[in-house]
């Protein structure tokens, strides 16, 4: 999967990652998500999250390098939150530069 598919939010040095409605398309309806756990440092290249949807099982790298600083829990324990539009509810990690 392409970076294209990831849309980031910059604030203050942390970058907020999620999925744009390409990479939501891509996938189709997610049923399960592996991500980080906060304090792990992600170098490029790495996975971000590992997926697995009605198109894919994937490990999708990280758009971004650094400390994740934070995790959307509710994807955790429901991934479908990662097929909304609402940025506030559908992030996968917050990442410090």
């Amino acid at each position: 999967m392409d970076t294209k598919y990831y849309w980031t939010d910059e604030a203050n040095g942390v970058v907020t990652v999620g999925l744009t409605p390409d990479g939501q398309n891509e996938l189709g309806n997610i049923t399960f998500v592996s991500i980080p756990k906060v304090g792990t440092t992600l170098s490029a290249n790495d996975t971000l999250l590992n997926v697995e949807a009605d198109k894919a099982v994937s490990d999708i790298p990280t758009p971004v390098a650094g400390k994740v600083v934070a995790i959307n829990e509710k994807a955790t324990d429901d991934p479908s939150v990662l097929n909304g539009k609402d940025k506030s509810e559908s992030w996968i990690a917050k990442i410090q530069k």
